[in-house]
Formats: C-alpha cells, structure tokens, sequence
C-alpha cells in the first residue's frame, strides 16, 4: 500500500510518446467541502498529466444517480472510471459492471465495501480512516486530562453520512482511543449522524444544549460538522474553553475556527494527495501498468502549535 508507486509510474509515463484518455468522474457531491477539495485535486493533476480529459458528474449523494453516470461512461467508451461513492455498499455493482466492460476504475476518499476483493484493473486510493479518529482522541484526551476531566467527561460524536465506511471507522477508532487509555473514563453520552454537514451538526448540537446534557467534547467525523457543533455552542452562549471540539480534514474554515480558538484539533487529510494518486493510478491502469490494490496517504495531526504549515494544504 505504497502512496507514490503510482505518481513514479505516471511521470515515466508522461515523459514516453503522448497519448490521450478520457477519465469519467462520478463524484459523490459537489456541495461537500472536501469533495470539492477532491475534484479540484483532479483536475489540476489532470492538466499536468498530458492527454487527459476529465468528465465529472456530481451524483448529488444519489445511489441511481451515481450508478446511471458510471453506466453512462461505460457506454460512452471512457478510458477509465474514477468515483467517489454515494454509498460505500454500492461498489461491488460498479466493479462488475467496469470490469464486464473492460474499463478501469478507481475508488477514490471512500473505501468500497468489496476492498479486499477488487477486480483486476481496479483500485482503491485514499486513507486509513481509523488513524484519524485515533489521532484526534488522542490529543483530545491530552487536553481533558490538563483541564481535570479525563475521568468523568461527557463526550458526543457526530458522525458523517452512515453509508460511508469512513463514518464507522472514524468513529469507533475514537471510542476505542478513549477506552483504551488515559481517558477510559470518558461517557460518550450520544453519537448520531449529520450526514458530514454543517446545518445538521449545528441543529444536532443545539438538541443537545437543549436538553441540559453536560457537553466537555464534540468529536466530529469532519470539520464541517465541528464548525456546525461550535456555532450552536457560541449561539447558546457557552465558553469554548470549557468544551473539547475535535474535527477531521484540516480545511480552510477548520483552520479558520482554530485561529479564532474554537477547534481544537484537527487531522489533515491530504486531498491533493489522494486526488493526485488516484488520478496516476486510472492513467497507469489505462497504459497498461499495474499499480497498488490500495495507496493510502497518511492522516497528520493538526493543533494550534502546528497549523500555520497546513495554511495552504486544502
């Protein structure tokens, strides 16, 4: 699971005789924040590829949706196939109809549900999810425990769209973090889904202020959804010093939240990273070159301390 096996591949691939492919994009949502971070990623890697024109559609979170567009660039005759799913269990179907046709596909940022069984000519670019629920309990248990409440602190998860495997994993790795070591004393008082939005974070939070529940951490499956959690804090008058909020993604408003001193932790994922690698890996799929079953681009830990070098990252 080599992060840049597939970039080497391409650039020898760029630099032989030109060739021209044309890459259908069915993209989960071009209303996610970091989605759009994805597709950006594809293109600016495409223009330096050499030959490769991009079709991207934006399944708009829609199942049928997304499976007519990938139908559609099998019967337009595309080179290849690169998704972001709308719904994880719906991979296996897109396999077999990409492979049936002869089409190479990429999964890129969400992990399908048939990973360890992907067809040949097919691969999987993205990250260890867990490692990111990991990293943000752990430097939240960090800050608990200065501020004497690793023992008895009540804890929230909002978690993203429960289709997506990320949503799993990102949020058990968080409970098993907690469980796991100096925090084992942390109540996760609930955990429910706000599809990765913002709105929905916000009004999930407020419901919990409502209803009188102490609140002393918010862990958000994504940074969208943190900031949701903080505007319905600070809308309800409550000190930001007095709640944890952990985030994941590391974008420019997470940033943002943390210059202001509301986040507190984030964890960047590397969307140009896996948009480039995912990119590389269709173009060499389509020249004939092997690459990984799955290039994972590693979480990095994003505080205070470090983010002025992740300014400009996503």
């Amino acid at each position: 699971m080599k992060s840049f096996c597939v970039a080497a591949i391409l650039a020898a691939l760029t630099a032989s005789a030109a060739s021209a492919e044309t890459i259908g994009v069915s993209m989960q949502s071009f209303d996610n924040n970091f989605q759009t971070l994805l597709r950006e990623g594809l293109s600016a890697r495409a223009s330096k590829a050499g030959g490769v024109t991009l079709q991207i559609e934006d399944a708009q979170t829609d199942v049928s949706r997304q499976l007519n567009q990938v139908n559609n660039f099998i019967a337009a005759g595309v080179d290849a196939i690169i998704v972001t799913l709308a719904d994880t269990s719906a991979a296996p179907g897109i396999s077999e109809a990409a492979e049936k046709a002869g089409i190479p596909l990429v999964y890129l940022n969400l992990q399908p549900d048939n990973i360890d069984r992907l067809p040949a000519k097919q691969a999987y670019v993205g990250s260890k999810e867990t490692d990111s629920g990991r990293l943000g309990a752990e430097a939240a248990c960090e800050i608990l425990k200065r501020n004497g409440k690793a023992g008895d602190a009540q804890a929230y998860i909002l978690m993203g769209d429960l289709a997506h495997q990320a949503s799993r994993d990102r949020t058990s790795s968080v409970k098993e973090t907690l469980a796991a070591g100096d925090c084992k004393g942390v109540t996760i008082a609930d955990e429910q889904s706000a599809a990765w939005t913002r709105t929905n974070a916000m009004d999930l939070t407020t419901n919990w202020i409502t209803a009188g529940r102490p609140i002393d951490a918010i862990f958000a499956n994504n940074d969208e959804m943190a900031i949701g959690a903080i505007q319905a804090l600070k809308a309800a008058g409550v000190s930001m010093d007095s709640v944890v909020v952990v985030g994941i993604d590391a974008t420019q408003d997470g940033l943002a939240a943390m210059a202001n001193g509301d986040l507190d932790v984030t964890v960047f994922q590397n969307a140009r990273g896996q948009s480039a690698s995912a990119l590389d890996a269709a173009v060499a799929l389509v020249r004939g070159h092997s690459v990984d079953k799955q290039v994972m681009v590693p979480f990095e830990l994003v505080t205070p301390a470090n983010m002025a070098d992740y300014a400009h990252q996503n």
